[in-house]
């Protein structure tokens, strides 16, 4: 179907969009595609005189030397410029193109040539010279790389021949045709002792030593036209030649060749160690290390399109293998009416010393270097990378300002801030401010503001160099009302002359009196009261709280003599005993208050420690050994008794040999050295022997005083008359009236108190008595859940109207009664099988229903 003219300008506008957007690159002359890789080189426009030049005229040709540049354009003018682009120097050549400058290596000559045929080789800074016109357009020239050598004042012009200018010693020029008849010679480069050139054919090289041609390399692009889609020539090194023509690459090596193949071959041969092809027309080529920067000329065509649509030029690099390429970047140049352009409108010139590519179009020149570091930093702020960026600041801190570095680390952590990140954000405040005061209190400030202290709480400077004590007070007064936790933390971590330690004291109390028992509180408080050294109120805490800190500050700062009165909170650590005895075995005194109020606690607690206990109490504390001696029942007697004696202490040693059943010598000392009769009748009643009485009555029948006592406290243990005929007629007995009056009262007592007894015992008997016979009377529920504890079976029939008999105990279990055994002996009385048998007493109460 025949489209119409606003089909096809649809389609071209389309097409247009769809290959500009293809085609944009980094910045403003190369824009980077969205790809996360950086770009090798960076690019700027040559300005300054430059940009005046090129909006009068149109450049067409340049050549690089390491101090400055040459410059040719359409109107037959040369501008030597600095590589800033100011121009130094101005000759006014010819009134048409200049096609190529070339320039010695010492840059104090330069040969020109232009489309009307003139020839110039001249001195910048001498008279001597060349002119010439020719009858046809001289399209190269290229100088002897040591023009300023005497000996080396050669040249060679290229038009539709290529002729070599000598000077001889007559200091005229001999002239010297290399080649002809293959059409113009379309670009020549001389390195070393080696001149290649390009014609329609292909390219030669000629070493001008040997003077022989070496090589002939054909053009692969035949059907392209040799003046649209001119060769490109480059010396890598004065034996590599890299040629770029169409789309295709070749890479020449000149050899030595072995003396034994030459024969009549020349003394050099070239081998081609690459060749590949490229996808779009090579306008230019320059080496880069090992690898290769070229200037592609771009266009695209489509059905829909009378012209070729052309596109922005190609600077890449690649990497040449021996079968092919590979493609390290790529950057699209936005150029100057690069849409009016074509393939020969471009060239690329190098500078090998600083490696800085220029790529000439007749209206716009744009140098590339390679990216630096500051670049590659640029770069990656550029991209948000700032951890890479402040890396690589770090790296190259020899070469980059502190506050450049400072200014990365900055621009990072805002960046980390935007995104909500603030723990990393803080993180990187310690690497990024450093020692900066100043800023480390900004940045405090702002986290406050944005309400994530606690993200740089942290990383706040706790070292030689502080804040101010108002910033760290700041930050523990936030965590103080929203997270006791990490307030305890801070004040652990934080050393206590950061900050006003009374302040934080006061707003810890201040929160306790809404909390008073909150233990995380309560810890830190105590922990603020050592850092100003009041470990009274410190330990007070620490004990309250049974913390397990409590002995290292108790020995930590020598407490010992303030836990005294509060040694009892010690015995709430039941784990700690150990420990607490460890700490305060070299102050037996305060351990024997601790064991004292432990075993009053608990009799059996600090059980392994009773035998110590037993020293202790006989040291510090007398009147309650006898009351442990007799409460502990881990104690050791022989022990015990081995001290007691040796210390002489006579209740406690009558204690323990009672204890240990040696009662008559426990009695024995009573009696000798304490001459205690009442003790001695009081320990007769504990042990309630007899033989302890009888002993008692003869160690007391010569002793007046001693049967005195007796007569007053025997006669609920031992009949008196058994005292009475024992005592000697005659011996006077101090009290007997009274003590006998008192013995006839007490026997009148217990008659008493006997019938007394009884009485109670027999209403008391009676009362249970109709209690169980009311119970007995009691009905018993029998149902369909009730079985038969002989058959285990229902004790109801299922048929009710048939006759059944079920005979149920008062201990409620219940039998068939044709299941129930026979009755015992006694005729009458039946007993329930299962409580007789378990012997919990006859169930002779009977129930019986019958049907």
């Amino acid at each position: 179907m025949k489209q119409g003219p606003i089909h096809i300008a649809i389609s071209c506008l389309i097409i247009t969009g769809y290959h500009i957007l293809l085609r944009l690159r980094n910045y403003t002359i190369s824009e980077e595609e969205d790809t996360e890789e950086e770009p090798k080189l960076k690019y700027e426009r040559l300005t300054n005189g430059v940009t005046e030049i090129l909006q009068k005229d149109a450049a067409s040709c340049m050549t690089v030397h390491d101090k400055f540049l040459a410059l040719g354009t359409h109107f037959g003018k040369v501008y030597l410029l600095d590589i800033q682009g100011n121009v130094t120097q101005k000759f006014e050549i010819s009134p048409v193109k200049i096609n190529q400058i070339s320039l010695d290596e010492s840059g104090d000559h330069v040969g020109i040539c232009s489309e009307d045929g003139k020839v110039q080789v001249f001195g910048l800074y001498t008279r001597e010279g060349f002119h010439e016109n020719f009858d046809c357009p001289i399209k190269v020239v290229a100088l002897h790389p040591q023009f300023s050598k005497s000996n080396n004042k050669q040249f060679v012009t290229g038009g539709n021949k290529l002729l070599l200018y000598e000077r001889n010693w007559l200091n005229r020029w001999k002239t010297s045709v290399l080649h002809e008849g293959e059409g113009n010679i379309t670009n020549v480069k001389w390195r070393a002792n080696l001149i290649a050139w390009a014609n329609n054919v292909g390219v030669k090289i000629y070493d001008i030593s040997s003077k022989q041609r070496i090589t002939n390399v054909l053009r692969d692009n035949t059907n392209l036209r040799p003046d649209m889609y001119p060769c490109s020539l480059c010396w890598k090194d004065n034996t590599t030649l890299i040629i770029g023509w169409g789309s295709s690459v070749k890479i020449c090596v000149v050899k030595e060749r072995d003396p034994t193949e030459m024969r009549d071959l020349p003394s050099r041969y070239v081998e081609i160690v690459s060749a590949f092809e490229t996808e779009f027309f090579i306008s230019g080529l320059a080496p880069l290390a090992d690898q290769l920067v070229t200037l592609y000329y771009v266009k695209d065509s489509s059905e829909h399109m009378e012209e070729e649509f052309r596109t922005r030029p190609r600077l890449d690099i690649i990497q040449s293998l021996p079968e092919g390429c590979e493609e390290i970047s790529s950057d699209a140049l936005t150029v100057r009416n690069f849409q009016e352009n074509q393939c020969r409108d471009y060239r690329l010139e190098h500078s090998e010393g600083e490696s800085l590519f220029y790529i000439i179009s007749p209206k716009d020149i744009v140098v590339a270097k390679e990216r630096d570091q500051d670049d590659h930093i640029d770069w990656l702020l550029e991209k948000k990378k700032y951890e890479e960026a402040l890396m690589a600041a770090e790296i190259s801190f020899r070469n980059i300002k502190r506050h450049d570095v400072q200014k990365i680390g900055m621009a990072y952590i805002n960046h980390l801030v935007e995104r909500g990140d603030y723990d990393a954000a803080a993180r990187k405040c310690q690497k990024v401010l450093g020692k900066n005061m100043d800023l480390w209190e900004n940045e405090v400030y702002r986290f406050k503001t944005i309400g994530q202290l606690k993200a740089i709480s942290q990383y706040l400077p706790r070292g030689d160099l502080r804040l101010r004590p108002a910033i760290y007070e700041m930050i523990l007064h936030e965590f103080l009302k929203t997270d006791y936790e990490g307030f305890a933390t801070l004040i652990r971590e934080w050393p206590g002359e950061l900050y006003n330690n009374m302040a934080i004291v006061q707003a810890v109390n201040e929160h306790l009196k809404k909390d008073p028992t909150n233990s995380m509180l309560l810890t830190t408080l105590a922990e603020l009261y050592t850092y100003d050294q009041r470990y009274d109120r410190a330990l007070e805490i620490y004990l309250k709280l049974r913390h397990k800190d409590v002995y290292q500050l108790i020995h930590k700062h020598n407490l010992f003599s303030a836990i005294k009165d509060k040694i009892v909170l010690l015995m709430d650590f039941d784990k700690e005993m150990d420990k607490v005895v460890e700490e305060l075995k070299d102050r037996p005194e305060l351990l024997h208050v601790y064991l004292h109020k432990l075993f009053k606690r608990d009799h059996h607690k600090g059980q392994k420690y009773h035998e110590r206990q037993i020293s202790l109490y006989a040291e510090y504390d007398r009147p309650n050994l006898l009351p442990f001696l007799r409460e502990s029942m881990h104690c050791p007697l022989e022990k015990a008794l081995e001290i007691c004696q040796q210390r002489h202490f006579v209740e406690e040693t009558v204690f323990l040999l009672s204890r240990m059943g040696n009662c008559r010598r426990a009695l024995q000392m009573i009696m000798e050295e304490l001459a205690d009769v009442d003790k001695a009748i009081e320990f007769a009643k504990e042990q309630d022997d007899r033989e302890l009485w009888d002993d008692l009555i003869s160690y007391s029948i010569d002793k007046p005083p001693f049967i005195t006592g007796l007569l007053n406290n025997i006669g609920t243990h031992v009949d008196p008359i058994l005292l009475i005929h024992r005592i000697k007629e005659g011996m006077e007995i101090p009290n007997l009236r009274d003590s006998l009056v008192k013995i006839l009262q007490d026997y009148n007592l217990q008659i008493l108190l006997r019938e007394g007894c009884k009485k109670i015992l027999v209403a008391d008997s009676l009362s249970l008595l109709q209690r169980m016979h009311r119970t007995q009377k009691r009905g018993v529920r029998v149902d369909e859940e009730n079985i038969c504890e002989s058959c285990h079976t229902p004790i109801l029939p299922s048929d009710t109207a048939q006759a059944f008999g079920v005979v149920v105990f008062h201990c409620r279990h219940m039998f068939h009664k044709e299941c129930l055994p026979s009755p015992g002996n006694v005729p009458g009385i039946q007993y329930c099988n299962i409580c007789s048998a378990k012997r919990r007493g006859p169930g002779s109460g009977i129930l019986e229903m019958k049907k």
